[in-house]
């Protein structure tokens, strides 16, 4: 009765999420400095989607087609999975280290994937070539930023007394400033070639997104999602300490190697389409473990829906606060994150 009673549960926030999300998409597509009504959102995307189709054939204005379908709902899009990939990322770090203060911002994951993004924004091109210079080369280098970062935060918090969570953090720390300093000299030695795009993956934000943009940090959210999923007793068994993880079977060592890798390709490929943005892998894995527990199987796909939701949000939010000027996104997101991490302290969260 009680394992029911958890799956109906279950299913009724699954749904309630979906439906958030739906209606979500819709105002962040809506809301803007040209408010869009809700009908007619639709009726573009129907449209563009099924040309073909009489019911959706109308007389669209165009400068609405080109903000709905060109502009925002790329946007939104992007969000959606930048917001559900850093969730994903942050709770599996979270489980990976047993320390409930860690995520790909403050292990220093996201600061090594910006660095290598604007490695290949600054310097790719000039000594490759022009064919170099596009969003594969700025998602390789990002995805190589972040694993080195994350074999840098693993090998400094391994010396010593050994692995511990605060250990870890510190080290996460430390390797998040080496990577911010080695970011603002690159930004500095080009202060006339490309800085402001530079700036763009520094500070955070999606108002790069295109649609050719969105193919792969969709395939690797989802590809992630898949993978951890089938993983998700193992993370579970991590939760209780490398003995206990052992005495059920998991290879702790090569699982954490396998997560180190996970985790490094999904940051990385995050931060090549949207900047730095921190504190979304810290704040909604807590809300999901507080609303439906500690068990991967729930936190891991309800999580990313409402890390989904909480992304489209805080970029309508950057968008609109100080219109016509934006807000960069890691700025927003700071200022949710930063006291909910001051919270967690208080609360013990370290431990």
């Amino acid at each position: 009765m009680r394992f029911s009673s958890i799956r109906q549960r279950t299913g009724l926030l699954a749904l309630i999420l979906c439906i958030l999300l739906f209606v979500s998409i819709t105002m962040g597509v809506s809301i803007g400095s040209v408010s869009i009504p809700f009908g007619r959102v639709w009726g573009i995307i129907l449209h563009q989607l099924f040309p073909d189709w009489q019911t959706f054939a109308r007389d669209w204005p165009k400068n609405e087609v080109g903000i709905v379908w060109q502009l925002r709902l790329p946007r939104v899009l992007l969000g959606s999975l930048v917001g559900a990939g850093l969730m994903m990322a942050g709770a599996t770090i979270q489980s990976l280290v047993r320390n409930s203060l860690a995520d790909p911002y403050l292990l220093g994951i996201s600061s090594g994937a910006c660095a290598g993004a604007v490695l290949a924004i600054l310097f790719a091109g000039k000594l490759l070539g022009a064919a170099f210079s596009g969003m594969p080369t700025v998602s390789l280098l990002a995805f190589l930023g972040a694993l080195l970062a994350f074999a840098l935060v693993f090998l400094i918090a391994s010396r010593g007394s050994g692995l511990t969570p605060m250990r870890m953090v510190l080290s996460g720390l430390a390797v998040s400033y080496i990577f911010m300093a080695m970011t603002n000299f690159l930004v500095y030695l080009n202060q006339r070639s490309g800085a402001e795009t530079a700036m763009f993956w520094m500070l955070g934000g999606l108002g790069g997104a295109r649609w050719d943009r969105l193919p792969i940090p969709f395939a690797v959210t989802s590809f992630c999602l898949v993978v951890l999923m089938l993983q998700s007793r193992s993370l579970n068994a991590l939760l209780l300490g490398d003995e206990s993880a052992a005495a059920l079977g998991v290879d702790v060592q090569k699982f954490r190697r396998f997560l180190f890798v996970v985790t490094s390709v999904l940051t990385g490929a995050l931060v090549a389409a949207s900047g730095s943005i921190g504190f979304v892998g810290l704040v909604v894995p807590h809300i999901m473990r507080m609303t439906v527990g500690a068990d991967h199987r729930r936190v891991l796909p309800l999580g990313a829906l409402l890390g989904a939701v909480f992304l489209i949000w805080a970029d309508v939010f950057s968008r609109t606060v100080m219109a016509p000027r934006e807000l960069p996104l890691g700025i927003v997101t700071g200022f949710v994150g930063a006291p909910f991490f001051i919270w967690l302290l208080g609360r013990g969260g370290h431990k």
